[in-house]
């Protein structure tokens, strides 16, 4: 039986290739005949670009601009043709804030880096940008983009707004509300930021002529989606645009079952994450599909909505999430290897 391996990265712990590479080894040691297809995907957020690198070819670029505390970092893109394809976690990633200084930042960090990366891609001669949006450390519902691109001339540009999920920019599924505490934000800390990127979507919507705050991925990247639909940009799956990229479907097509996971399995999943996607995919050919994620919080008749058969959780499985998390890779291994057998 042909096995397809799919996940995304697992929440800064492993990469997608790296998480692909762990569920390979185990699964080849619990179910030996099968046979594996590696084919690490990203939905926007963190290994976005170089997911699409390796499908797609072109020539990688790089960018100083501004990272998320305002320092300088260092930031890819992706030139293939006239079309460059951004990682909105190069510039404003979480995992470019130490976590010491993470509880509480999100009310200060910006996407100003994002908007400098898209301004490079136009100066570059782009007339197409894509940004994948997902992992950010901010809450600025883009502001500092827009800023980086006042005077860049965007006639002519087409932009796309990659999303990792569909929230709007407000209310309780809003940017503050879900995404404020993952990012240090406590209860009073998402109130300040509702009124905020409130006060945002008026000046930008008065300013733009158009108001996608209710759009859904407008919450993306801590609101920097509704800044660029705010723009004139369209939207788009990131899980769906890596998946076309990289040949998913075809390679579930002759397959008899696909895995695919992440770090957390959780409500969020079922709203444009890739494990649905995958699942998608997977049941369009009646493949049954198997997510293997650190820590699952959906149940069965959640999962099988989306056409997830069976979830595995590897914190479950170790014992602890900080079992879990203090051998990432061996843990995911060593469940592979447990599930394999289950399906041998």
């Amino acid at each position: 039986m042909l096995v397809v391996i799919a996940p995304d990265g697992f929440g800064g712990t492993l990469t997608a290739p790296q998480a692909a590479a762990a569920i390979a080894e185990g699964w080849a040691r619990g179910a030996p005949g099968h046979r594996l297809r590696l084919c690490p995907l990203a939905d926007g957020g963190p290994g976005f670009v170089p997911v699409l690198h390796s499908a797609l070819g072109g020539s990688l670029e790089r960018r100083q601009v501004t990272g998320p505390l305002g320092h300088p970092v260092e930031a890819v893109w992706l030139r293939v043709g006239d079309t460059a394809y951004l990682e909105s976690a190069e510039a404003a990633g979480l995992h470019l804030v130490p976590a010491h200084q993470r509880p509480g930042v999100c009310e200060t960090t910006t996407t100003r880096g994002v908007g400098e990366l898209v301004a490079a891609a136009v100066a570059a001669g782009a007339r197409e940008v894509v940004v994948g949006l997902g992992g950010s450390a901010t809450t600025d519902g883009g502001a500092g983009a827009v800023a980086a691109l006042a005077g860049v001339d965007l006639s002519g540009v087409r932009l796309v707004a990659a999303a990792d999920v569909e929230n709007p920019l407000l209310g309780p599924h809003g940017s503050a509300a879900v995404f404020g505490p993952q990012k240090g934000a406590d209860a009073a800390a998402v109130d300040r930021l509702e009124r905020r990127l409130a006060g945002w979507a008026d000046e930008l919507a008065a300013r733009t002529g158009r108001d996608p705050r209710g759009r859904p991925g407008a919450g993306a990247a801590g609101g920097l989606g509704f800044a660029l639909l705010a723009l004139g940009a369209r939207t788009t799956s990131g899980a769906a645009m890596v998946s076309k990229a990289t040949g998913l479907r075809e390679a579930v097509s002759g397959a008899g079952l696909a895995v695919t996971g992440e770090g957390s399995f959780d409500w969020q999943s079922l709203r444009g994450k890739l494990v649905t996607a995958v699942a998608a995919a997977a049941a369009e050919r009646g493949v049954p599909c198997v997510v293997l994620a650190g820590q699952v919080a959906v149940g069965r008749k959640q999962a099988a909505s989306v056409g997830v058969e069976e979830a595995h959780a590897a914190a479950e499985h170790a014992g602890s999430v900080e079992a879990a998390l203090a051998d990432p890779a061996g843990t995911l291994s060593a469940l592979a290897e447990d599930v394999a057998r289950q399906w041998r």
